[in-house]
Order: structure tokens, then C-alpha cells, then sequence
């Protein structure tokens, strides 16, 4: 249950009618209550400033129907350029860029801002009265307090809309669309990987101790040996559901596995791709893995039609290859751009290189074994963020030379001698593709930077 709420979180916070849905609704309470305010207090409360003071409803109304069409016409126009940004960025950048875009929260509020007015106007205006004999709707009311709050609302919209015009070609900008990847990909290992390490030497080994033997990477494909007839060490819980993998909730998966008793190994990460009758757990031992163990268990997932950023950091890695290889396109040519995305990419894999690897252990409160979750290793985050980008670099000397420096500045970071040969391995990786691409001086340059980062200790 708390993965569909945390899927559901994140589907209105990139929706462009939940905020400014909320905001409508509070203009509307803030509307009742300043007309109940109005009607409680006596017309000389209010003093005789013209700025506050009222004295004809046609003037009430003339001002609450300027300021309500006026911002149903600019909310219109500010949704229209947001889109035509949406359009813009999606076919320039990529289109799994939206969700970046979908996500701003000037552009969500913006729109509130606009839209919340309007409804506020449109509420006050309603309850402005002429009065008289002849009008059959009591005395005459001019909710003065209301209108002053109309007014402020109006100054306050001409302010986001000054705003909103510097805020979308700002948003828009290559470097700060890659700026924002990038800072999300910080805050994402920041997250995930620990300063220090989650365990010490001894916890770390008894809690690998809990591993179940069919669990342990020295086994036959993950199983134990088994003859004819002999069951099978685990049980398989397959999926019931088809999308992208985006939530993992661990508490609840710690939660179902305490209260069967077993433990369990989570066979795919949040991003990959999960089918009706896929595989998702394997749950040790078989015998406890029954029809309510696979609903609690799948309880504990959610899936969707697009991958999401919430946990899957290879997602952020992809869109920074991904905008980095449309710039090095034929049809662009554009190394520079390419740069910018090396250079974030160089900044996260230093702070994974620098940080312990990711806890695969889930254990419960009592400190017993209940789940096991892959965590990506350093090699494996390195070959998706310049691995994968090696063979657009390899026929560009610009960008090749700056992907092989980059690939230097991260060995000062590693803390292991694997994690240097990894970067060293990369580096010769796109040699071997440069040298077929290029030739003459611009051969030179780039083997001349690789042969700085392969002497380097």
C-alpha cells in the first residue's frame, strides 16, 4: 500500500492540476470568508480611504470583472507557453525530459496563481448587491474587505507573471536543464550511498551468515544442487502487472517477509521493464511461499508506463547520456553541450567512488535477515554513465579527449584498486574505438590523454 502512495505522490507532483486545483480551492475558502468578515463588520470599520472603501457596486463590480477576465486570459497564455516549452525541450533534449519539465513547480504555481484569482474574483463579485425595493435580494452589499483582497491577489499575479517570463527561457536553457539532472543525480547518491559503512565488520558478517545458501553468489545459478524429484530450495513469486518497476517500498517488504518467516531476494530493480508471470521475489524457504506471502509481497511494488527518477538512478545517468548523445550527432554536432553532461556525470561517479557501496541486506528491527535487494557496484554505474557514451566520444576529438580527462579526475576519488582498474579498462575500451574513427592529429590528442590517465596512480 505504500508504494501506490508513493506512485500516486509522484504522478500529481509532475500533473498540472494539483497545485493549481488546491490553490482554487483555498482562493474560494478565502473568498467565503473575507465576504463573511465583510458582512459582520460595519461599513465605517474600514475607515474613509478610497483605497479601501467602496461606495458603489459598479465600481465593485467593475473591478472584480477586469481582474477575473484579465487572469483567465493570461492563465490561458501561460499554459500555452508552457506547453509550447514542454514541446520545445522534449524534441531538443529528449523526450523523456518531460517529466523533469512536468515536475517545475514555477510552472504549477504560475498557473495556481492565475486560476486561483480568477475564482476568487468570480466568487466575490457574486455577492455584490445593489440593494433596494425593487430588488428582491435585501439591502445593498459591497464586500469592500474582499475587493481590497482582489487587489492584492491582481498585484501579486502581475508579480508571478514577471516571473513566469523569466522563468521559462531560463528553464529551458541546456545548461540548467543539465544542471538540474545533474544536482538530482547528486542528491540521489547522496541518498543512497553511505558515508560510512551501514554495519560493522562483525554485523556484516553475521548477517551474511543469514543468507540462505541458494541466495549466495557461489551457488548454481542462484539454486542450490538438487536431483531428480528433489524440490526446489526456493519458492517463486511472479508478477502480476506489466510497466516499469518505480517503487520499491523496503519497509513493506521487510514487514511481509517478518511475518512469514523467510527471506527474500528481490530478482529486479526499480527501471527495469517487469511482465505478467516475470519473476519479481524468490522466497527461501519454498514451503512458506504461499498465495498471501506473493500478495504481501507484491503489496510492496509499484509499477508504471514510464520509468521515474524517484529510484532508479540509472534513470538520471540515461538522460545525461542521452542529451549528451544527441549533441554528438551527425545532425548537431554540438561537443560542447556534450561537455557540460560529461562534466556532471565525472561529479557523481567521484562521489560514488568516494562513498560505500549501497546496503543489500534489509534486516528487521531484531536484526534478522528478511530481504536481499541489488546494489549496483561502482564498474556497473561507470560503464552506463561513460561506457555507454564511449561510442558517440569515439568520433569526436573535442568531446573524446574531455571524456578521457573526465575519466582521470574520478581516479583521485576511488578508494579501491578495482574501482582505478575500472576507469583504466573504460579508458581503453575508447581507444580501441577511437583508433577507428580517427586518425592523424586527432588521434594523437585523444591517445596522448589516455596515456596521461593510464600512467596515473
Amino acid at each position: 500500500m505504500r508504494a501506490l502512495i508513493q506512485q500516486y505522490y509522484e504522478r500529481i507532483s509532475a500533473s498540472y492540476w494539483f497545485i493549481p486545483s488546491i490553490m482554487a480551492i483555498a482562493a474560494a475558502a478565502l473568498a467565503f470568508l473575507l465576504i463573511q468578515a465583510d458582512s459582520a463588520i460595519s461599513v465605517d470599520a474600514l475607515g474613509s480611504s478610497p483605497f479601501l472603501y467602496a461606495t458603489q457596486p459598479d465600481g465593485a463590480r467593475a473591478i472584480l470583472s477586469a481582474i477575473g477576465g484579465s487572469m483567465i486570459g493570461v492563465a490561458g497564455t501561460v499554459f500555452s507557453v508552457t506547453m509550447a516549452a514542454v514541446v520545445f525541450a522534449s524534441g531538443s533534449y529528449g523526450p523523456r525530459l518531460l517529466t523533469n519539465f512536468m515536475n517545475d513547480r514555477g510552472n504549477q504555481v504560475t498557473l495556481g496563481v492565475f486560476v486561483a484569482t480568477f475564482v476568487y474574483s468570480m466568487l466575490v463579485l457574486r455577492s455584490v448587491r445593489d440593494g433596494g425595493a425593487d430588488s428582491g435580494f435585501g439591502p445593498m452589499f459591497v464586500p469592500n474587505l474582499a475587493i481590497f483582497g482582489a487587489i492584492v491577489l491582481a498585484i501579486v499575479s502581475i508579480g508571478v507573471l514577471i516571473y513566469f517570463i523569466h522563468h521559462v527561457p531560463s528553464n529551458i536553457h541546456i545548461s540548467n536543464v543539465i544542471a538540474g539532472i545533474g544536482q538530482g543525480l547528486l542528491k540521489h547518491v547522496e541518498r543512497e550511498f553511505p558515508d560510512e559503512a551501514v554495519r560493522s565488520a562483525e554485523e556484516d558478517e553475521a548477517v551474511r551468515w543469514q543468507v540462505p545458501p541458494c541466495f549466495r553468489h557461489d551457488g548454481h545459478d542462484g539454486q542450490t544442487e538438487r536431483g531428480a524429484g528433489e524440490p526446489r530450495a526456493y519458492g517463486r513469486i511472479p508478477s502480476d502487472r506489466v510497466g516499469y518497476l518505480q517503487i520499491v517500498d523496503r519497509e513493506s517488504l521487510i514487514e511481509a517477509a517478518r511475518r512469514d518467516e523467510v527471506v527474500v531476494r528481490v530478482v529486479c530493480r526499480p527501471g527495469v521493464f517487469v511482465h505478467e508471470g516475470q519473476t519479481l521475489f524468490e522466497v527461501w524457504p519454498a514451503e512458506r511461499c504461499g498465495p498471501q506471502t506473493g500478495e504481501r509481497l507484491l503489496a510492496s511494488i509499484a509499477a508504471g508506463t514510464r520509468r521515474s527518477p524517484r529510484q532508479d538512478i540509472n534513470f538520471l545517468f540515461d538522460e545525461l547520456v542521452e542529451i549528451a548523445g544527441r549533441a554528438l550527432s551527425p545532425g548537431v554536432n554540438d561537443p560542447y553541450t556534450a561537455i557540460t553532461c560529461m562534466d556532471w556525470l565525472t561529479a557523481a561517479m567521484a562521489a560514488i567512488a568516494a562513498k560505500h557501496p549501497g546496503d543489500p541486506f534489509l534486516v528487521d528491527d531484531e536484526g534478522h535477515l528478511r530481504a536481499l535487494i541489488e546494489a549496483g557496484d561502482f564498474a556497473s554505474y561507470l560503464e552506463i554513465a561513460f561506457g555507454h557514451l564511449r561510442q558517440y566520444a569515439a568520433s569526436d576529438m573535442i568531446a573524446g579527449e574531455h571524456l578521457v580527462a573526465c575519466l582521470g579526475k574520478v581516479l583521485p576519488a576511488c578508494r579501491e584498486d578495482s574501482q582505478r582498474e575500472a576507469i583504466r579498462r573504460q579508458v581503453r575500451r575508447y581507444l580501441e574505438l577511437a583508433r577507428e574513427a580517427l586518425s592523424g592529429a586527432s588521434l594523437t590528442t585523444v591517445e596522448a590523454a589516455a596515456e596521461r590517465v593510464l600512467k596515473a596512480r
